[in-house]
C-alpha cells in the first residue's frame, strides 16, 4: 500500500511541470488551458462549446507529446511539436482577445453576470485593470456579486490602506521624536546660555564689589 502511494506521488510530481521543449511558448498555453475551458460556463460562449472542447483535448494531447520529447526526440518530431504549439498559441490568443472584448462589452451594456464571470475566469489581467474593476463595482455594487476576484481586490485595497496608515503613524512618530529631540537641544542650549550669562553677571558683580572695597580702602587712607 505504501509503495503504491509513493508511486502515485512520484507520478504526480513528475507530471506537475510543463514539458521543457519550447517552454516559453508551451507554458502560456498549458497554464491557460483550464481558464479557457471554464469559458464553457459563460453563456456568451455557448456556441463555442465544441471548439473549446476540441482545443482543450488538443492541448492535453500536445502536452503528452512534449513529455515524450523530454526523453528522446528527432528533429522531425521537434518541428512537428513546435508547429502544434504555434497553432495552439493562435487559438489561445484568439480567446484572450475575445474575453477582453467581452469584458469591455459587459461594462458597456451593464451585463453584471457576464462581468463577474469574466473577471473570475483568470483570462483578464485583474491587477492591470484593478482600478477600473473596483470603480465599476462600487458604481453597481447592489447588482454585482463580489465573490471571488472582487473580494480579493477589495481585501488588498484595505490591506494597503492599513499599511499606509501604519506607515503614516510611524513617520509621524519619527517626526515627533525628531521634533522633541530638537526641542530638548534648544532648551539645553537656552539653559546653558542662561547659566553662562548668570556666571558672567556673577563675575561682573564680584569684580564690582572688589573695586568698591578697594575704593573704600583708598578713601579711608
Amino acid at each position: 500500500m505504501y509503495k503504491l502511494i509513493l508511486i502515485t506521488l512520484l507520478t504526480t510530481l513528475l507530471n506537475a511541470h510543463n514539458p521543457k521543449p519550447y517552454a516559453v511558448l508551451g507554458d502560456v498555453i498549458y497554464n491557460n488551458v483550464n481558464n479557457i475551458e471554464s469559458l464553457k460556463q459563460i453563456e456568451s460562449y455557448s456556441l463555442y462549446l465544441d471548439d473549446i472542447e476540441k482545443y482543450v483535448t488538443a492541448v492535453h494531447e500536445t502536452k503528452e507529446e512534449g513529455y515524450t520529447l523530454e526523453k528522446s526526440a528527432t528533429s522531425k518530431l521537434k518541428k512537428e511539436y513546435l508547429n502544434k504549439l504555434r497553432a495552439l498559441s493562435k487559438t489561445n490568443d484568439y480567446y484572450l482577445r475575445s474575453i477582453k472584448n467581452q469584458y469591455k462589452e459587459s461594462m458597456k451594456k451593464d451585463n453584471f453576470k457576464l462581468f463577474s464571470q469574466i473577471i473570475n475566469s483568470g483570462l483578464i489581467d485583474t491587477n492591470k485593470n484593478k482600478k477600473e474593476i473596483i470603480d465599476y463595482y462600487y458604481k453597481n455594487k447592489e447588482q454585482i456579486d463580489s465573490t471571488g476576484i472582487i473580494d480579493k481586490l477589495l481585501e488588498e485595497d484595505a490591506r494597503l490602506k492599513r499599511q499606509k496608515e501604519s506607515e503614516k503613524k510611524r513617520y509621524k512618530t519619527k517626526k515627533q521624536l525628531q521634533e522633541e529631540k530638537i526641542k530638548r537641544i534648544r532648551e539645553n542650549d537656552k539653559a546653558q546660555q542662561k547659566k553662562l550669562e548668570e556666571d558672567l553677571q556673577k563675575d561682573v558683580n564680584n569684580k564690582k564689589e572688589q573695586i568698591r572695597k578697594v575704593q573704600k580702602r583708598e578713601l579711608a587712607n
